[in-house]
């Protein structure tokens, strides 16, 4: 059986992994236009389909996990979490898992056409929106957890003095 501590710390490594995954994601996407070498390109885009195979596990977890502490009806900042959660979700599996599959077939054709340099860019637009989301999600999570200071008022009804 899993404890609270435990669980929040799996939360965060499973959160964190997710950032740092999609982080190299881009990094990786950037630097291979940058140098625009088809082959690295090509090398890229094929790494990021299968990196999706440790991202969408880290994200599951993170996401499964953050419920759990959230528990039955959570409010404040974990309501926030969760919402961007779902927002990251969606566009994952609705934006970026298509793109990923999208750019690695036309990148291993050789097809550096107009279309892949639209869906190039709306990946890494849709990428860097979920950076920003799990980025506020573990902003709030520290503040939650009161690492970087005080912790705040979590709920979302106004304080009564």
């Amino acid at each position: 059986m899993w404890d609270r501590k435990r669980t929040l710390a799996l939360h965060a490594a499973a959160g964190a992994a997710a950032f740092l995954i999609i982080a190299s994601f881009q990094t990786a996407t950037i630097v291979a236009e940058i140098a625009a070498i088809p082959a690295l390109i090509a090398a890229v885009k094929t790494s990021i389909v299968f990196g999706l195979l440790v991202l969408i596990p880290m994200m599951a977890i993170a996401g499964a996990t953050g419920r759990r502490l959230a528990g039955p009806s959570p409010k404040g900042l974990a309501a926030r979490k969760l919402r961007r959660l779902v927002l990251a979700a969606l566009n994952g599996i609705c934006v970026l898992v298509p793109c990923a599959l999208f750019l690695a077939w036309e990148a291993r054709a050789g097809m550096f056409d107009a279309w892949f340099l639209a869906v190039q860019a709306l990946e890494l637009a849709a990428g860097l929106a979920n950076l920003i989301l799990i980025g506020l999600n573990m902003r709030d999570g520290f503040a939650m957890s009161g690492r970087f200071g005080r912790r705040p008022n979590v709920s979302s009804s106004p304080r009564r003095t």
